[in-house]
């Protein structure tokens, strides 16, 4: 029903009327079997997409997005700033909704719902200023991501954390920059505006090149499970 809606509907008619149709979706997939951990309803099963990953019916969120939601809840406490990268809209309403933090949702080329447009590699904005700061598949859409991560280091508080996560490879990283054509980027980075792909080894080394200390969280699920995680992922945290 999700797929053919996205076929026969048109995009802007979805996106404006989007919580109107997730809470007419969701009646057909509420149950006791899974429970999505970021809008917390309970459902019979999640979507399943034509890329294999399974989407939330009410508020959206992919596999990622709900280990994510788990990994930073017990920070979300009164008073801390979060700063969001390309947020998306699961986790949008639901930090917006969280008066007691500041939170932030940034997006440069205004592709998701956020309140800043901040560039990732210039960010306005004080050091030592963020908590909590997400950056979750955007460094491998940026080409000076060196500059990146010296700028998320610095505005980043010294008992802040960043949780970061792009697409791995197994080996090195692979960068070239004469790769500029969307066919050909999508065949060697694997989407048509990424710019390169990371190990988890070379995305760990950068970053610790700008001066963080890096924790490699590395998971491995079971095919079905309740909260519908991805069967294998890796998450960095990144602290000063």
């Amino acid at each position: 029903m999700y797929e053919t809606l996205k076929t026969i509907l048109p995009h802007n008619f979805l996106k404006s009327n989007e919580y109107i149709f997730r809470k007419i979706i969701y009646l057909f997939y509420k149950g006791t079997n899974k429970q999505c951990p970021v809008c917390e309803k309970k459902l019979r099963k999640f979507i399943l997409l034509k890329n294999g990953e399974t989407l939330c019916p009410y508020c959206g969120s992919l596999p990622r997005h709900r280990r994510l939601w788990t990994l930073i809840s017990p920070f979300l406490k009164a008073g801390i700033s979060v700063l969001d990268f390309s947020p998306p809209l699961c986790f949008y309403k639901k930090l917006k909704s969280f008066t007691a933090i500041q939170y932030r949702a940034t997006d440069f080329e205004k592709e998701f719902t956020a309140d800043l447009r901040l560039d990732i590699t210039n960010i306005h904005l004080s050091s030592n200023s963020v908590d909590l700061v997400l950056c979750y598949h955007v460094l491998e859409h940026i080409k000076e991501d060196e500059k990146a991560m010296r700028e998320l280091y610095r505005i980043l508080k010294s008992s802040g954390k960043c949780f970061i996560q792009t697409p791995f490879k197994e080996g090195d990283i692979f960068e070239d920059f004469s790769i500029k054509s969307k066919k050909e980027r999508k065949l060697h980075f694997g989407q048509e505006d990424h710019v390169r792909i990371y190990s988890i080894a070379s995305l760990k080394a950068r970053l610790e090149d700008v001066g963080f200390k890096i924790e490699v969280l590395q998971f491995s699920e079971k095919e079905e499970n309740y909260f519908g995680f991805s069967t294998n992922e890796t998450v960095l945290i990144a602290t000063k």
